[in-house]
């Protein structure tokens, strides 16, 4: 397939604003994990440059994911970091293996309110969580999306801190970032030259570290310090930068453990990338599907490479494909650039990249968080009437108390309830044919949750009548359906119920047939 070059210029300025946001994630979710901050910005390049090659997907964008942070940090504590590698690896084949088995289907079982509960959500949790770095206090790791924190607090606490330990300078900064974002957002302004040739992110960043060296030369009360600002790990050789780069210890491959954290790690990675790729398509202003089964391959390889290279796990992550449509991003070049801009920065410009201030990189966030979760979202989903608000809201508020996966799991656990009480209404009826004559009509696939109902309706059913059971149109009969069909008319009898059934195909019911 060949490359359209006229979005050669919207790739490229996508790719950079990507780069700017996965930077600070990819180090903040390695501290967060008990790993070298190096293995994180190895999962970013091996998102970028491996996944990215053989993804089919427009948008998505891969890398160390803030879901896995806490579960990545008990591997590593109870293998090591050399034999956890080797884990990573494991969860890299196992995912190619569900690829091959045409696992990928099941991200077309998440509802649409679940995923759009779930943008929203995630992007309440970026305003919530970039609040802090804001102000300029940075006790919590970039890219942490759990209400309650490994230190004990919670995200609104944090917030709190924050109020007592502002910092000017940080404020400054964020101040004027947000007013070059706005900016760049307006209607009139956007089609600007100087709006389509710089990323407003891009000038944000400059902004932010010539404002901090201003600082330091006039101001120095307002200066940003170092614990404020980005920490790229500095090599001082290029023999020394490829040091950092750690070999699995394949000694430990008898050892069991591997497998169970490597299948584990498997389960949860492919489950947040699946959930992802979801919510990416529906972000998509073209509306194109991903391939599920190709995106768990290329994760799969994405793993293993990052694994073997001493890298932490990889999952496709929401936070950097969004911020790759909101920027205009239009093919995989876009995600190709940001991690080839992620491996020739970090091995040539670390000390540039350490006075990026976090409050630039924040006011980046706060923005993405907002479209994320637009007030018009919300209006909008209300609009759709109370079963399809319900388990978005669920999903907002779960995702902003507890964390990604929970969050999804109860706005599933609502959705589904709703599945079950719209079978119990009536998806079949009864109607009296004439006096003591009643007629139950099947639908075309009768599951278990149609059971409920249907045991409703049979013992609505009133003695010395005669009840005709139609299913001529009927190609699916569950076994519990059957068998509650099978009840009625051995106890019908008892109440002087006449039973007739219509419609059976095969002699999948022991019941006198008819037709």
């Amino acid at each position: 397939m060949t490359y359209d070059r006229r979005y050669l210029a919207d790739d490229v300025r996508a790719g950079i604003v990507v780069f700017l946001v996965a930077l600070p994630l990819c180090l903040g979710i390695a501290l967060a994990s008990g790993a070298p901050l190096f293995s994180g910005l190895i999962a970013g390049i091996a998102g970028g440059l491996v996944v990215t090659v053989v993804s089919k997907s427009r948008h998505g964008v891969s890398g160390p994911a803030a879901g896995l942070a806490v579960m990545v940090a008990a591997g590593i504590e109870t293998l090591g970091f050399e034999a956890y590698l080797l884990a990573v690896i494991i969860c890299g084949v196992v995912q190619l293996v569900a690829a091959f088995l045409k696992a990928g289907v099941i991200a077309h079982y998440f509802p649409s309110s679940v995923i759009k509960g779930m943008l929203a959500g995630i992007g309440i949790i970026l305003i919530l969580k970039q609040i802090p770095h804001a102000f300029g206090y940075d006790q919590s790791w970039e890219g942490e999306l759990e209400f309650f924190q490994s230190d004990g607090r919670n995200t609104f606490s944090e917030i709190g801190y924050a109020l007592r330990a502002l910092s000017p300078g940080a404020i400054i900064v964020t101040a004027l970032s947000l007013g070059v974002l706005l900016l760049w957002q307006g209607p009139r302004f956007k089609r600007t030259r100087l709006a389509k040739a710089i990323p407003a992110p891009l000038l944000v960043v400059l902004l932010g570290v010539g404002l901090n060296r201003a600082f330091g030369a006039f101001r120095p009360d307002l200066s940003i310090s170092a614990e404020h600002l980005v920490r790229v790990p500095l090599s001082a050789s290029l023999g020394e930068f490829f040091s950092n780069f750690v070999r699995p210890d394949f000694s430990q491959i008898t050892n069991p453990e591997i497998y169970v954290v490597g299948l584990t790690l498997a389960l949860i990675a492919s489950i947040e990338t699946l959930l992802s790729v979801e919510a990416t398509d529906n972000l998509d202003p073209e509306k194109r599907v991903t391939p599920t089964n190709q995106e768990l391959k290329a994760q799969g390889l994405g793993n293993i490479v990052s694994g073997l290279l001493g890298g932490i796990p990889v999952t496709q992550v929401i936070v950097r494909s969004t911020a790759n449509i909101e920027s205009g991003g239009k093919t995989r070049l876009a995600s190709f650039i940001h991690g080839v801009l992620l491996l020739i920065c970090v091995a040539t410009i670390p000390n540039l990249l350490n006075e990026i201030p976090l409050a630039s990189l924040a006011a980046i966030l706060l923005v993405i968080g907002y479209k994320l979760a637009r007030v018009s979202l919300f209006k909008a989903m209300w609009k759709e009437g109370f079963w399809q608000f319900v388990p978005f809201v669920v999903t907002v508020v779960g995702l902003v108390f507890t964390d990604l996966l929970t969050g999804i799991m109860l706005g599933m656990a609502v959705a589904f309830f709703e599945i079950l009480i719209y079978n119990y209404q009536l998806s079949f009826y009864r109607e009296e044919t004439s006096e003591g004559c009643f007629t139950i009509r099947l639908t075309e696939h009768m599951t278990f949750l149609n059971k409920a109902s249907l045991k409703r309706l049979l013992r609505e059913v009133p003695p010395d009548s005669a009840v005709t059971i139609d299913m001529s149109t009927t190609r699916i009969l569950d076994h519990d359906v059957r068998e509650v069909i099978e009840d009625f008319a051995t106890h019908a009898e008892a109440d002087g119920i006449d039973v007739t059934v219509l419609g059976s195909t095969r002699p999948t019911i022991a019941l006198t047939d008819s037709s």
